[in-house]
């Protein structure tokens, strides 16, 4: 039996290729923490905000999605939803932010439906998006794109009240982890 299963993590590796290994970024504390990039993004208000302002004053978790997904992106709403019922008690400056990497498909209330649909809470979870223009760069700067239709990876991105990037969680984080983790970065 042992050879069957090394004969099909052979095949399946040699069907995956070389790319493969790029899907899942690495993860864990982000060392030296990164400065959020002045990426200038759109708020659920309409109105023009760069990520560093966006992000600065709280400890926030990111996720990148796009509302038209039917795979990955459901998920990671729910994954949120339940991180957002956990911080319901929590201190304040404990947010989630849903930032779409689908500036072409994606407008505001697109957004605002795909918020509300798993129950955003205005201050404690908000939505943003970028120009067309920056989408990739942002993607970049988190290391976050994966190869691919679905171009983006199903991490949390953590980040201090300084606006640095501080964290990458493992795709799919549970919501408990990503709440203790978000609690511990806040008592620093």
């Amino acid at each position: 039996m042992s050879t069957r299963r090394s004969v099909l993590a052979g095949a399946a590796a040699l069907v995956a290729g070389p790319w493969a290994a790029r899907a899942h970024q690495a993860f864990g504390p982000v060392q030296p923490e990164l400065a959020a990039p002045a990426l200038p993004l759109q708020d659920m208000a309409g109105k023009p905000v760069a990520l560093p302002a966006l992000l600065a004053g709280q400890v926030t978790a990111v996720q990148l999605m796009f509302t038209g997904c039917s795979a990955t992106c459901p998920i990671q709403g729910a994954v949120f939803a339940d991180a957002q019922a956990r911080l319901a008690k929590a201190q304040a400056d404990l947010r989630l932010l849903s930032v779409s990497i689908d500036p072409l498909g994606d407008d505001l209330a697109a957004m605002r439906a795909w918020l509300a649909k798993f129950g955003a809470q205005p201050g404690r979870w908000a939505g943003a998006l970028p120009r067309a223009k920056d989408a990739d760069a942002l993607l970049d700067f988190l290391r976050g794109r994966a190869p691919g239709v679905d171009r983006h990876t199903a991490q949390a991105f953590v980040f201090d009240r300084r606006a640095r990037l501080v964290f990458r969680t493992e795709d799919m984080p549970q919501p408990a982890e990503l709440v203790a983790l978000m609690q511990r970065i806040a008592q620093r």
